[in-house]
């Protein structure tokens, strides 16, 4: 695994209960839960005892292990998913899971030294910091996602209630112990928020798996074998842009050479939309659903190269955390977003096979697609080109 979270802003000598609250924990699908339990596991080794408090699809557990210098306590809750049908029905599922959670948690937290929370489930912040005289230790936000900032970005017109949610949200995070942005963009937009830059420390996530040379490849499904296979993993959210993608795609197979093949290994409202208008216009593409921890390595090599989208109203309220494997998969990446995303900043370290396209660069996403095929497969020729 990939050595994370190298800034711990906990020391050992000092702080020595910690304890962490995430949403989803493996082996359910969930990036935060992910990325939390293995900072949970890295704080543990290191001397801290950390309890970790998170959501299962499954039965509730308690379970307490030594780990290196200290030990690691798991408490899972069982949860039904999150209903995606309504906003009502979202926000009353948020706020029932939080008091659970924080009702779970209340003894480790009146004796922790420290308190790391993170934005998935969202809103915690109104629960944590208004008790936070009961609290004796530091309360440090992982600003993994902006809420009610993710909301508002995705609603077609502008709702008072969120805006007046976002003004309180903004009261409390100037309350905050310290923070942790997962890069300068999301720096850039809590900072605007009021929020002192000495309070903002850039932690980035970080690949969850390590490449080893040799390692095993998860074989393309049969019917992308011997194509030019483009990636897309992990969640496809709301966040993640759609249009540009399902336009530009059919521009590729409709006028260009349609060399390339889409890969939807994916979940989310965005993944049903991209998988729905494709297969409606009767365009190829395969879905499968996302991979266990353990075959990530596998999969993430196995296409030509990797897709990463993101719509220009999220630019620094959501960071792909997926970009760091694809890029430690030594595979090019083709991003849909824009230039001011901390995406386009990292993946410009690419010495060859990087691509941005502007959301709404229809053509420029076809024209893409056309430069990745051929660079993958500059031996298969091009039947939009004129022989010679």
């Amino acid at each position: 695994m990939t050595e994370l979270f190298e800034q711990s802003p906990f020391d050992p000598a000092k702080e020595r209960r910690i304890v962490i609250i995430a949403d989803w924990l493996p082996p359910d699908f969930g990036a935060v839960g992910q990325y939390m339990q293995m900072r949970a596991q890295g704080l543990a080794e290191q001397g801290h005892d950390v309890t970790l408090v998170g959501l299962s699809t499954g039965s509730g557990s308690k379970s307490r292990r030594e780990r290196g210098k200290g030990s690691l306590t798991e408490i899972r809750l069982s949860a039904r998913p999150v209903p995606r049908g309504s906003l009502l029905g979202r926000m009353l599922w948020t706020i029932a899971t939080n008091l659970r959670l924080i009702l779970a948690a209340f003894g480790p937290l009146r004796a922790a030294d420290g308190i790391l929370f993170t934005g998935s489930p969202p809103f915690l912040i109104h629960l944590l910091v208004p008790l936070k005289l009961l609290w004796r230790g530091r309360l440090i936000y992982r600003i993994t996602d902006f809420h009610p900032e993710c909301l508002i970005a995705a609603r077609d017109r502008p709702s008072r209630a969120l805006r007046l949610l976002l003004g309180l949200t903004n009261f409390w995070r100037r309350r905050v112990d310290g923070f942790e942005v997962l890069g300068e963009d999301q720096r850039r937009r809590l900072n605007g928020t009021g929020v002192p830059a000495g309070r903002i420390a850039l932690v980035r996530d970080g690949s969850p798996v390590t490449f080893v040379p040799d390692g095993p490849v998860e074989p393309l499904p049969a019917e992308l074998a011997g194509k030019c296979v483009l990636l897309y993993s992990g969640n496809y959210g709301v966040a993640h842009e759609v249009e540009t993608v399902v336009r530009g795609y059919e521009l590729h197979h409709r006028r260009g050479s349609g060399r390339v093949h889409l890969w939807l290994s994916a979940t989310g409202a965005g993944a049903e939309e991209v998988a729905c208008r494709l297969g409606t216009a009767g365009l190829p593409f395969h879905r499968s659903s996302p991979v266990a921890l353990e075959k990530l390595a596998g999969l993430l090599r196995a296409p030509a190269a990797h897709l990463v989208t993101l719509r220009d109203s999220f630019v620094g309220y959501v960071m792909p955390s997926k970009i760091y494997a694809c890029l430690e998969s030594a595979k090019p990446v083709l991003f849909v977003g824009s230039a001011d995303s901390d995406v386009d900043l990292l993946a410009r370290a690419i010495p060859e096979g990087y691509w941005r396209v502007s959301c709404g660069d229809v053509d420029g996403f076809a024209s893409a697609l056309e430069a990745l095929a051929d660079r993958s497969i500059p031996a298969l020729s091009d039947p939009t080109k004129p022989k010679t």
